[in-house]
């Protein structure tokens, strides 16, 4: 899918307030409120909106730690790379998981828990038993400098008149 100006405007609106009004959404980005949700919806279908959350502040429910996990494989095969995203994805506490290169880790997670205790347990019992982690470096977050959640659509070029 193409993106003009109007699906630009539309996705800046929407990843800054995911509540806004289809009403002041069209007002905003200067269409009428048809054709605007008509757009909001193409994006949808077309998986470039991938859905609208709430931000929450970990820190105000008690979920104090923020890790940075790097993780390294025993054995690079595509089954045991399957094993290993399915088990993380069933662990709550791990908010990211990418598969990386370049590192002496072949994972990276972003961990949250609610103090030092209860990460390592999560660490001890539930991580490095996972079939195939062969070692774990933690990294721990002092100070989040900055945290964004928007995509820098500036940088894109309209390419639908």
């Amino acid at each position: 899918m193409k993106l003009d100006r109007y699906d630009q405007r539309i996705l800046a609106e929407l990843q800054s307030d995911g509540r806004i009004s289809n009403q002041d959404l069209a007002e905003r980005i200067g269409l009428s409120p048809s054709p605007c949700l008509r757009r909001v919806r193409a994006l949808e279908d077309a998986g470039i909106i991938l859905g609208y959350r709430a931000w929450l502040d970990a820190r105000k429910l008690g979920l104090d730690l923020l890790v940075i996990l790097s993780i390294s494989m025993d054995r690079h095969t595509p089954e045991r790379f399957e094993r290993f995203e399915a088990a993380v994805e069933a662990i709550p506490e791990v908010l990211e998981c990418l598969l990386i290169t370049g590192r002496d880790a072949d994972y990276q997670l972003k961990v949250v828990a609610r103090d030092m205790d209860a990460y390592q347990d999560l660490l001890l019992n539930r991580i490095t038993r996972i079939e195939g982690v062969a070692g774990v470096h933690s990294s721990f977050v002092l100070r989040r400098v900055l945290e964004r959640t928007s995509l820098p659509l500036s940088s894109m070029s309209a390419t639908r008149p």
